[in-house]
């Protein structure tokens, strides 16, 4: 089949491709990246060392990332997308040798210039094997018992690695990700139902596996008051961070929790709580709007696009930027037991901003090729 741009001709040039970015979409990037920068500097205590600034270097690079992945031809992510997918697992695997550890985890790589949280990028690089595999396949094909081995293998094998790392909220999002993508290829809900019965039986099972510190989480979800000054501190500090900040907020730069150190990870995990301290309610709502913005603008290029790939791709990444967002807050609300999610683009932290970053560039690029056409009927693409 005949891959044709948006413009009519066979091949977009650079500059048409640079044309076709929606650079009011990386607008909406900024104004959520920059409610990051504004708490990481209230809670440095109003420097911007050591958060803001760096914060902002590494989003200046990601934006950069971000377009230069967008103007790669889709057909190019397609090819290599087992191949980037090997590459992340192998750095797991490195990880799990002799990676560096960290608040009692080992999930980096010291690299010298900077230091790598490879499970970052496996979220992404899921997305682009998943989105491989399932674009040759018809529902019919999809709903095969047979068919359905390799891509929960590529789920597992990954999960497996980020759990013995330990890093619960990752092995979650990757498992939550990949089972969206089956999903919306048309997996029959039978089948979601049938492994949601085998999980919730082989739940005793893997309690006993659970590390200490991951029981006591979820005990402290079920009950935070039984260790007020232990186990249950970081959710009690929480939930009153948000409450004091009532509808509009204590004002910027004067969160009492955040900024008498009684909010822990105030930076990272908790961030979201620290502005609604300072912001209150309405700050919290006008963040979660622009997010929900955020997600429309990725579901729509989703559906614009004319291959499978393309759609699955899209999808897979807005949806991972929803899991984080969900799974971030719902975990500061104590809807959920603390898992270690950061809010993207607005929690510190490298990995994480790069990896969402390369995320956007791939959804990016489906809408700057949305009318490439690949073909469904040959086993692999026409480049």
């Amino acid at each position: 089949m005949l891959a044709v741009s948006p413009l009519g001709r066979s091949e977009m040039t650079l500059g048409e491709k640079l044309w076709q970015v929606r650079w009011f979409f990386l607008f909406l990037l900024l104004l959520l990246a920059s409610a990051g920068f504004a708490v990481l500097y209230s809670a440095a205590g109003g420097r911007i060392e050591p958060w803001a600034g760096r914060q902002m270097l590494r989003f200046v690079v990601g934006l950069g990332l971000l377009v230069m992945v967008a103007i790669v031809d889709t057909r190019l992510w397609l090819r290599y997308a087992y191949g980037i997918y090997g590459v992340v697992l192998a750095l797991l695997v490195i990880v799990e040798v002799g990676g560096a550890i960290g608040m009692g985890a080992q999930r980096w790589l010291d690299l010298g210039v900077i230091t790598l949280q490879p499970s970052e990028l496996m979220k992404f690089a899921l997305v682009l094997a998943l989105a491989r595999y399932f674009h040759w396949a018809s529902v019919e094909a999809a709903n095969r018992p047979l068919f359905l081995i390799p891509p929960i293998g590529l789920i597992l094998v990954p999960v497996a690695l980020v759990l013995r790392q330990p890093d619960l909220g990752t092995a979650i999002m990757l498992t939550a990700g990949g089972a969206a993508i089956m999903f919306l290829v048309g997996i029959r809900i039978w089948a979601f139902v049938a492994a949601g019965l085998l999980v919730i039986g082989t739940l005793p099972i893997a309690w006993q596996f659970l590390r200490d510190y991951q029981r006591a989480r979820v005990i402290t979800f079920l009950d935070p008051e039984s260790d007020p000054l232990g186990r249950g501190y970081h959710i009690i500090q929480s939930k009153i961070a948000l409450g004091s900040g009532g509808v509009f907020g204590r004002g910027y730069l004067q969160g009492t929790q955040s900024h008498l150190s009684f909010l822990p990870e105030k930076q990272t995990d908790f961030i979201f709580t620290m502005l609604a301290e300072e912001f209150g309610l309405v700050g919290g709502l006008a963040l979660l709007g622009l997010v929900v913005v955020i997600l429309a603008y990725g579901f729509a290029i989703a559906l614009r696009s004319r291959s499978q790939f393309g759609r699955l791709l899209a999808m897979g990444v807005i949806t991972t930027f929803f899991l984080y967002v969900f799974i971030n807050v719902a975990m500061v609300m104590g809807l959920i037991p603390v898992v270690g999610v950061p809010l993207p683009l607005i929690s510190y932290g490298g990995s994480a901003m790069l990896a969402m970053l390369f995320g956007f560039g791939l959804m990016m690029g489906v809408w700057v090729h949305r009318d490439v056409i690949i073909s469904r009927h040959v086993m692999g693409p026409e480049v």
